[in-house]
């Protein structure tokens, strides 16, 4: 009897935990957000080449969807609550990346590794800094370096570090958002403008 009385009230526990969650007692969705492709200027010329937009690299808090916020301390991170990358920020960037050397129409070809492309140039980057900084001004700052690789014989043809900072205007996670789209889109627009005159 005892045994048939604990299965029974275990039972009845999941059926109640199952019915909180059909009703909306779950854990809330988290708040999920996407980047924008930099607004390069149009390529200066036509570069008969074709490059690939590697995916950049990243130390762990950066290779994953956490938006990543420093509070002033040595070293001391915190992530975003109640906020996500829509997906790994490596994959998102080099997306976007793409699409803006896409727009810029500077090569007969852009494209990312596995879609066969013939490659002249790889673009190797690194991100090095993507969060939003507070205490003493709260801004979003974004730092990528970045190695134009000649595909053909493997040697690094030229290579910079890019960086930009955004004030955040207003609060919340939109705003903090805002502010690293715009750091990156300054970044992205310059990386695209160097490599085209690089190439």
């Amino acid at each position: 009897m005892k045994r048939l009385s604990l299965t029974s009230a275990l039972l009845s526990a999941a059926l109640s935990l199952s019915g909180c969650a059909l009703l909306g007692g779950g854990t809330p969705p988290l708040d999920t957000y996407d980047l924008s492709a930099p607004d390069a200027p149009a390529a200066r010329g036509r570069h008969h080449g074709q490059i690939l937009i590697a995916e950049p690299g990243a130390l762990k808090a950066l290779d994953g969807q956490n938006i990543v916020i420093r509070t002033g301390g040595p070293g001391s991170i915190q992530f975003l609550k109640g906020a996500q990358w829509a997906d790994r920020l490596p994959l998102i960037v080099q997306a976007r990346l793409a699409q803006s050397f896409q727009s810029a129409g500077g090569f007969n070809g852009v494209g990312t590794p596995g879609e066969g492309l013939a490659i002249d140039y790889q673009v190797v980057a690194e991100i090095r800094a993507f969060d939003v900084r507070v205490g003493g001004g709260t801004h979003a700052t974004v730092e990528i370096y970045v190695r134009l690789l000649n595909d053909r014989n493997g040697t690094v043809r030229a290579s910079k570090e890019f960086r930009a900072t955004s004030p955040i205007s207003g609060e919340g996670n939109d705003a903090y958002v805002r502010g690293l789209d715009a750091a990156f889109g300054v970044v992205g627009a310059e990386i695209v403008e160097w490599v085209d005159r690089q190439a």
